[in-house]
Formats: structure tokens, sequence, C-alpha cells
């Protein structure tokens, strides 16, 4: 037989050969497939964040699928529209979703924030933090290199001035940019809250003051100003118990660096 044709043959039988193997493997090593954890995974928006409290969107639904987790409303990217989706492949009430959206507790600019020294190392938030805290003298504020705008899958973070700051009209609230932040600078509050404060700098006003021009000074007139005891300096800083606040705005007006401010939250994505 000719060598061209004899090496086609065998070539040819191997792959049938093998064709028929994986058929065969394929019927009898098949993992029979949950429809419903299938059809919960399908509700689910796919963002894997983890603000459910599991590692991502197939272990949530997986985790209501058997039974392990009956709570319907733990996705808060999807918000109230994949709650309600849960609930029927589940055949249980829709339960309602605490949306949030993504703060910046630092208001330390260019333009208010002293340069201790200029850092030339990896353009990174976490690489600064590990190099004497990064550039500016405030440690507590943001370090300005966006880890929080490269892990948004939104695209709703950049950063301006030296600031990350948050476009709420993407932000779905999964939380990833505030897991990122070496500086807890960022984090989630819930979109019924409208006033915020704009640092996170806990040195003695004098202190603060010298670093950020913008920082708080601990000086308390919001918290006399406060007509529901909602606000407090603590640790030198201003902090808002957002179960006593009514947003009435008196803190705001107050705030002699302006540091407290109103926040519109409205406007946010939801899938």
């Amino acid at each position: 037989m000719n060598p061209v044709l004899f090496a086609i043959c065998i070539v040819t039988g191997v792959g049938i050969l093998c064709a028929v193997m994986l058929v065969v493997a394929s019927k009898f090593m098949a993992v029979s497939v949950d429809q419903k954890e299938s059809d919960l995974r399908e509700a689910l928006p796919g963002v894997n964040c983890g603000a459910c409290g599991y590692s991502g969107c197939d272990e949530y639904a997986k985790a209501l699928a058997n039974g392990e987790c009956q709570k319907t409303n733990l996705c808060i990217p999807g918000s109230d529209g994949v709650a309600r989706q849960l609930a029927n492949v589940l055949g249980v009430s829709a339960e309602d979703v605490i949306e949030q959206v993504a703060v910046v507790r630092c208001n330390g600019s260019c333009e208010v924030a002293k340069i201790k020294a200029e850092y030339d190392g990896i353009p990174s938030c976490a690489a600064a933090k590990q190099l004497y805290g990064g550039q500016y003298a405030c440690q507590y504020g943001c370090l300005g290199f966006g880890d929080c705008a490269v892990v948004c899958p939104q695209d709703a973070i950049c950063v301006q001035d030296g600031v990350a700051r948050i476009n709420t009209s993407k932000c779905i609230g999964c939380g990833l940019c505030a897991e990122q932040c070496p500086n807890g600078v960022i984090f989630l509050l819930a979109d019924v809250h409208t006033v915020t404060v704009a640092c996170s700098n806990q040195e003695k006003g004098g202190v603060a003051r010298k670093q950020c021009a913008a920082a708080c000074i601990g000086c308390k007139k919001c918290e006399k100003a406060c007509p529901n005891d909602a606000i407090h300096v603590i640790d030198n800083l201003a902090r808002i118990d957002y179960e006593k606040c009514t947003a009435c705005g008196k803190c705001v007006g107050e705030c002699p660096v302006h540091c407290i401010r109103h926040e519109d939250l409205s406007g946010y994505y939801r899938f």
C-alpha cells in the first residue's frame, strides 16, 4: 500500500476511535445538572463580586438551590429585579434589596493635600502604601493611583485631581473597589442616605489641617448642630450614625472645612 495512504488511514482510524471514546465517556461519565441551580445562575448578573457573601454567582446559586441559603435579596448589583427572578425560580416571595453605592471618604485633591515626597515607584495604591504610605502627608486618604478603578466591572471610577471619583450612574454597589482600597477610603452606603463625611483623617485638628486643607478638624460643630444626635467626633473624625440621620443638612452647613456634604446617589445602574 502507498505509504501516504497508509498514514492517512492510520490517522483517520485513530481519530474515529477517539471520537467514539469521547461519546461513550460523555454518556457514562456525565454529571447531572440541577435545572433549578442552572436557572438561578442564569438569573444572576455574573459579576462575581462576593457582595452576597459567597465566592461568586455560581456558589450563591448552588446555595439557593440546595437550601443552604434562603435569602433571595443578597445580590446587591442585581437589585430588586434579580431578587424577583430568584424568588420566581424558588417559588417564594421576593425580598427587598437594600441597594448600595460606593462613596469615597476623601476629598484631598491635589489642590488641598500636601505632598510629603515624590513617589517614583509602581503606579499602584497597594505598592505606594508599602513605601512610606505614598506621596501624600495624610496617611489616611486616597492614594490616587486607581487600583479601585482597575477592578471596577462597570468603569464607574476614575481618578480626578488625585482622588478617586465614583460615577453613581454606573456604580452597581458590588464593593470590589472597597475591598481593593488599601486605606479603606471607599465604603458602601445604602442609597437612601445622602449625607457623607468626605474625610478619613484621624489626626488632631491642627495636624490634620497641615496635611490637608479639606481634612476634618474635629471641631464638633456638626455634632452640636445635629438635632438627632446622629453625628459624633470619634478619634478626631466626624462619623455619622445612619440609623439616626434624617439628612436635614444642618451638619453640612456648620462644617468649616466643608468635608461634610450632601451626595447625589440617584440614578445608579442596576441589572
